[in-house]
């Protein structure tokens, strides 16, 4: 739930979205919540899209996990991995709309 304009957000508030913008400042981080905002992908897949290891991939895919920003589902023998938090898109979108020429799409 957004924080109401006429109050200043609260000191856990404020630690939670730190805790996000901390996650979120790699770049690799931010390329995978971008392809998943496109839809589920196993982390093979998303290595190849990123251009990273599939170790390195699951590392950060595990952080991103633990602090709720992403999901995943066992289908057959892959974990399949999708965003949990459509607000993290949004976020996502809206900064990197900052340094483009596209409007963003939130």
């Amino acid at each position: 739930m957004p924080v109401p304009e006429d109050r200043d957000p609260s000191p856990q508030e404020l630690q939670q979205a730190a805790a996000s913008f901390g996650l979120l400042s790699s770049a690799v981080r931010l390329h995978i919540i971008w392809a998943l905002a496109q839809g589920e992908s196993d982390v093979g897949s998303l290595a190849d899209r990123v251009g990273g290891s599939i170790q390195a991939v699951s590392q950060h895919l595990a952080k991103l996990k633990l602090a709720g920003l992403v999901r995943s589902r066992r289908e057959g023998r892959h974990r399949v991995y999708l965003v949990d938090d459509p607000h993290v898109v949004s976020a996502v979108r809206l900064m990197l709309a900052q340094f483009s020429d596209a409007p963003p799409s939130c």
